[in-house]
């Protein structure tokens, strides 16, 4: 049989006016350069091929000349069907202009209906994107007047609204890898990415189509271990060796080995950063991050919150995730995003978006660029910017807690630390919580009908989209809500009780967040009163995220209790407490065990009248009399005068 390698001419010969073409890459890690710069000198010498259709997932390219940018020419590009539009600017100015039909379906759609494609399905069904300006009723992600037709409809199945995503075709997939054989399979051991080609590949090969591979060298038939081809031959077409130039690892680094996974390297050193605003947001994030959890971080401004991880020595406790197919260790930051050191494994790109849409992320911290009064969130299409929703939309939709950062203003704000007190030195020029927002990247009413616990988190101050909108639950030390915050926005939140942000987070010194997320506290917190017969629980500024949280207060009270030898009057002080509303169940079912076997009777206070009202409908609801006031002395005086009328007697 003849060999399959071939030149970037030959290859890029085979394609025809009017096909479609299927590019895979991440930033620039994992895309086939050498391959789209063959197609787009071929076209600026010949005017061919001409009105191809590009299918892309994630954004590919530097911004600038590389990547998908190698397309932006009028009259090769037709229809253009991407996640990510912010990496190739000279594709999105033609969309812009009306010179292309263009689409921005979420990133992880985009995956799944490659693989969708190569099983002979007709699309792909989903509820990411619902109510969001892919969904059909706010555009259906179509982005400019010239492209007409609709490709997501709304269906009904069980009673439920489902978005349906038709699937296209592929003429033509670029794939890349590291070594190919003559007959075409291909391993990926110099990658630091899957990303889609295994699935772009079938996609292909299945609608009758070709796969061109990009390679950095080539073995003899028969010559590569069977379990490291990710790419078999019988997919591949042919074969291009390209130069190393054009063959990099990533955007910025021509090849790390640790980014391959060949060795771990040594955990960064404890190096304490400046405390500007952005770090102060990604340390009052870290107070969010569930124990043990599995996580995303966004690019940018959430990238931090690793950092704080690492200098609070609380990594342990997490698991990071890129949508890009990372899974464990710490990811890579600027042109490098995407890849990472010491990873527990790296999937393809669609096997990842099975995973978080499904459910499988604890928490979410993704950036913002407008913010309205009803909780979304836009991020792809901005003051004449054409940025795309990337994989925000399957990420912030399907993950359960959300969590958005980003500076209160934008373009010039400078802050200042000073005795524990943040300072607004000067404010910045651009707004980012308007009345409405331009385009609907994150539906905040959607994700409260969900159940989905949403913060809004920034330098100055923090929200939390409750009933009714956006509430203000937290202020900086040294911020005043009438001088500092009201006066740059455009609407005005819900304002009732709010705390102050943790004074910690204000002062350079570590914040000892390990004690704080595990409840190493607990037994400071639970204390007996042998001579009242009284059990104090002092709850202030806990959260209770996960079941493991439940459990700890359930053992140290248990314990306190036996030590007691006698049912026992409780105060609670739920001063800050929170807890996700997925933890009521259980926390009240702790409630009811201790009222039936140790507990004579239970008594709540609370300054914040929010929080009040909070646990007195949560407990209601599910059986349990509230008893909640408003100072503690209210509350000893309730248990002095029913200590005889236990709630378990109810």
């Amino acid at each position: 049989m003849r060999s399959k390698i071939i030149t970037a001419e030959e290859a890029i010969a085979l394609i025809r006016d009017g096909d479609t073409v299927a590019s895979t890459g991440f930033v620039q890690t994992g895309f086939a350069e050498a391959l789209l710069s063959a197609l787009e000198r071929r076209f600026l010498a010949t005017e061919s091929p001409k009105n191809l259709t590009l299918y892309a997932a994630a954004g590919q390219g530097d911004g600038k000349s590389q990547g998908l940018n190698h397309l932006g020419h009028e009259g090769l590009l037709h229809r253009v069907v991407a996640g990510h539009w912010g990496r190739m600017p000279k594709v999105g100015q033609l969309a812009l202009d009306n010179r292309i039909q263009a689409y921005n379906l979420p990133q992880g759609i985009i995956c799944q209906l490659f693989r969708d494609l190569a099983a002979g399905k007709p699309g792909s069904f989903s509820k990411t994107g619902l109510h969001t300006f892919v969904d059909p009723r706010y555009g259906g992600g179509r982005i400019n007047s010239a492209t007409t037709k609709d490709i997501v409809s709304l269906v009904e199945a069980d009673g439920e609204e489902w978005l349906f995503y038709k699937v296209g075709k592929v003429d033509v997939a670029f794939v890349r890898g590291t070594t190919a054989d003559t007959f075409g399979n291909i391993t990926m051991e110099r990658e630091a990415l899957t990303l889609n080609n295994l699935a772009m590949a079938m996609a292909a090969k299945n609608s009758n189509g070709i796969v061109i591979a990009q390679v950095e060298r080539i073995a003899e038939r028969n010559g590569l271990p069977p379990r490291q081809v990710k790419i078999p031959g019988i997919l591949v077409d042919c074969v291009v060796v390209a130069e190393p130039e054009q063959h990099k690892q990533t955007l910025a680094t021509p090849y790390n080995a640790a980014f391959a996974g060949e060795y771990r390297v040594p955990n960064p050193s404890l190096i304490s950063t400046p405390l500007t605003e952005r770090k102060i947001i990604a340390r009052r994030a870290a107070f969010e991050i569930p124990p043990n959890g599995v996580i995303n971080l966004g690019v940018g401004m959430p990238e931090g919150v690793a950092g704080v991880a690492n200098e609070e020595r609380i990594s342990h406790l997490l698991t990071l995730s890129v949508e890009s197919g990372l899974i464990g260790g710490t990811p890579s930051s600027g042109a490098d995003f995407g890849t990472g050191v010491n990873m527990d494994a790296v999937i393809d790109e669609n096997q990842q978006f099975d995973f978080y849409d499904g459910g499988g992320l604890d928490m979410a911290c993704l950036g913002m660029a407008e913010c309205d009064a009803a909780g979304n969130v836009n991020v792809s299409r901005f003051g004449g910017r054409l940025t795309g929703a990337g994989g925000f939309i399957n990420i912030s939709q399907n993950a359960r807690l959300v969590v958005f950062v980003g500076t209160f203003t934008g373009s010039g704000l400078k802050v200042e630390v000073n005795e524990g007190k943040l300072q607004i030195v000067e404010e910045g020029r651009h707004r980012k919580f308007l009345k409405q927002v331009e385009q609907i990247t994150f539906n905040g009413q959607y994700a409260y009908d969900r159940g989905i616990p949403v913060f809004f988190i920034t330098e100055r101050c923090v929200f939390r989209r409750v009933r009714g909108g956006v509430a203000l639950i937290e202020v900086a030390p040294g911020i005043d809500v009438e001088r500092d915050i009201l006066p740059n926005m455009d609407f005005e939140p819900i304002i009732g009780d709010y705390a102050q942000m943790d004074a910690r987070i204000f002062n350079p010194n570590p914040m000892g967040l390990e004690a704080e997320l595990l409840n190493l506290s607990m037994p400071e917190r639970v204390t007996y009163d042998p001579e009242r017969n009284i059990l104090f629980l002092n709850f202030e500024g806990m959260h209770v995220r996960v079941l493991e949280d439940v459990k700890a207060i359930w053992n140290i009270c248990e314990e306190r209790c036996r030590a007691a030898g006698r049912r026992v009057g409780v105060i609670i002080n739920y001063d800050r407490f929170r807890i996700n509303e997925d933890m009521y169940d259980a926390y009240a079912e702790m409630d009811r065990y201790f009222l039936a076997n140790y507990f004579s009777q239970i008594t709540r206070y609370a300054t914040s009248a929010f929080m009040r009202a909070k646990l007195g409908e949560a407990l209601t609801e599910r059986g349990i009399a509230p008893h909640v006031f408003e100072r503690r002395e209210e509350a000893q005086t309730f248990l002095a005068n029913r200590g005889g009328d236990a709630d378990h007697k109810r």
